[in-house]
């Protein structure tokens, strides 16, 4: 699966003024329900955050991949958010978190799921390719740079 099958050029915000954990979480669902043919944002916000209850989903190094699985999707979808200041996200390090993927697949994703996730902390562990991220200049950048790197490792 390619990056940009999970991820759309309107699904990825460059400086989302966001100050708290929640708030990101909100802003995720959001993005995430415009993508789902259900559109329901609060359901997306309470799986993200049932998710969050059982240990944050943080990396840590800034980056964060919330996800779920649930039946409101029908395929894998993503959304990406690059805050303006980084916030607090429960990170294991303590440092704050500015780069925040979410992933949204089906109930029955299971080796899929598990699949795209570990090629997304594989990605975002690249030291360079984060800091290319933090210094896209706008929406278009950010999404041209998130989706050139080479995804081969995602779940088909």
């Amino acid at each position: 699966m390619n990056l940009k099958d999970l991820v759309s050029p309107d699904s990825v915000i460059c400086n989302a003024d966001v100050v708290s954990k929640k708030r990101a979480l909100e802003l995720l669902a959001d993005l995430l329900a415009r993508k789902t043919e259900a559109n329901k944002s609060f359901d997306i916000f309470q799986l993200l955050t049932e998710r969050e209850k059982l240990g944050s989903t943080s990396l840590g190094h800034g980056i964060a991949l919330p996800h779920a699985r649930t039946d409101l999707c029908k395929q894998a979808i993503g959304v990406f958010i690059r805050t303006k200041k980084g916030i607090d996200f429960d990170s294991p390090d303590q440092q704050a978190t500015d780069l925040l993927f979410a992933l949204m697949v089906p109930e029955h994703y299971t080796d899929e799921h598990l699949n795209i996730l570990a090629g997304l902390a594989g990605m975002f562990n690249d030291e360079n390719f984060c800091q290319n991220l933090r210094s896209a200049d706008d929406d278009a950048e950010l999404y041209r740079r998130l989706t050139s790197n080479d995804v081969s490792s995602l779940a088909s």
